[in-house]
């Protein structure tokens, strides 16, 4: 889960418990202001409605509280409401207002009276104000941490972007805070790993065209040599050289290279690979598809790995024909032979084989690994019924 998700949802979260509380906190005040508004007034109301015969005496009692007369025809919240045999007691109020109207009738007598400014609701309305401006700074915080982030996204696309092969790839954020300080550094480190990047680059050219020339030289005067042995002898040495050369150069190649993803089918794959072996007998190998599943991957790649596989499969095989197996987004190159000595993790750096094997110099595995890894695909090995599996797992 990204950084902005987390915040958001803590956000999310404070907002919606600070919203909660609010709202409780008010009904609560609200509830206890009413009551006591109600309990205050109610008795007023029924000193006032007890002496209503007497005028001068709800005069100074309208006075005593001060009350103001009113005419109010307001729709209004009704507080309390009392019926009596001649008339009746409302205490009525309005949102927002501190100011309640007392109405009371008997008879042809009739009463609106207005209350005074009460300093419950004000302190009420002032606990409102506090929690809505707390909201309000809490989402201010949000927005600014959502600023302050931002440059991560930029950070995150530009290392991406050079993870996956754009070495000019660079990151500009002015913010004078340590999000500049951390692009600043990582452009500096950029531009020095491309610099060691083609600085490598080119001295592999260069490696290989030197090495290349030679070995071409060498296996054209061996076509002079007459004799049979040694000319034998010097054809695979000049061989070896030539194909290890190859190997160490496309080995070194995965590491600058970017993919070339398209999408094909399994038994494209399977066709691409073998297409880059020499077999001179077709049953030394048996091909089992029983689900031609898409893939998406670099074809010249991946088939490169699925043909080291099959190659070494052959080759260390002690009884033919080897088996390719399609299946469930997986490719297993099955053949009979002794179980490894040692763990897969072994075989996957460059140089290392069994000790009994020396046909070879330990690279192809190795290939392997480093064109699965680029994919984000996996490698693994088991040994199943006198037989060694090696499957590609292509998700």
């Amino acid at each position: 889960m990204s950084i902005l998700k987390k915040i958001s949802i803590l956000f999310l979260t404070s907002f919606i418990l600070m919203g909660v509380i609010g709202f409780w906190i008010d009904s609560i005040n609200s509830k206890r202001v009413d009551e006591l508004i109600k309990d205050k007034y109610l008795k007023i109301s029924n000193e006032i409605f007890q002496n209503i015969d007497n005028s001068d005496r709800v005069e100074e009692l309208i006075s005593k509280y001060n009350l103001v007369r009113v005419e109010d025809k307001k729709d209004r919240e009704v507080l309390y409401y009392e019926k009596h045999t001649f008339g009746f007691i409302s205490i009525k109020k309005a949102s927002f207002e501190d100011e309640f109207i007392i109405e009371i009738n008997f008879l042809d007598e009739s009463y609106m009276l207005k209350t005074p400014n009460e300093e419950n609701i004000n302190d009420k309305l002032m606990l409102n104000i506090l929690i809505f401006l707390d909201i309000f700074v809490l989402l201010l915080i949000f927005l600014y941490l959502l600023k302050l982030l931002s440059p991560l996204k930029k950070i995150t696309k530009g290392i991406e972007n050079f993870s996956s092969g754009d070495f000019k790839s660079r990151i500009n954020i002015k913010s004078n805070d340590e999000m500049q300080t951390l692009s600043s550094a990582f452009n500096t480190m950029a531009s020095s790993l491309e610099e060691l990047i083609k600085s490598r680059e080119a001295l592999l050219r260069d490696i290989g065209h030197e090495l290349r020339t030679p070995i071409a030289k060498g296996k054209f005067v061996i076509q002079k040599i007459e004799n049979a042995p040694q000319k034998e002898l010097l054809q695979k040495i000049f061989l070896d050289l030539e194909f290890l050369t190859n190997e160490l150069l496309e080995l070194e190649k995965l590491n600058s290279t970017k993919l070339n993803l398209s999408i094909f089918s399994a038994e494209t794959l399977i066709t691409e690979a073998l297409s880059k072996l020499y077999i001179s007998d077709e049953s030394s190998i048996i091909i089992e598809i029983e689900d031609n599943f898409k893939i998406e991957a670099d074809l010249h790649y991946l088939s490169t790995a699925l043909k080291n596989l099959i190659d070494n499969a052959l080759k260390y095989a002690t009884a033919l024909p080897i088996t390719l197996r399609v299946s469930a987004e997986k490719i297993c190159v099955i053949n009979e032979g002794k179980r490894l000595s040692k763990e897969l993790e072994y075989y996957l750096q460059p140089f290392t084989q069994e000790l009994s094997q020396r046909d070879g110099f330990g690279l192809g595995l190795s290939i392997v690994n480093k064109i699965v890894a680029k994919h984000n695909f996996s490698l693994s090995y088991t040994y199943e019924e006198q037989s060694n599996v090696f499957c590609l797992h292509l998700l």
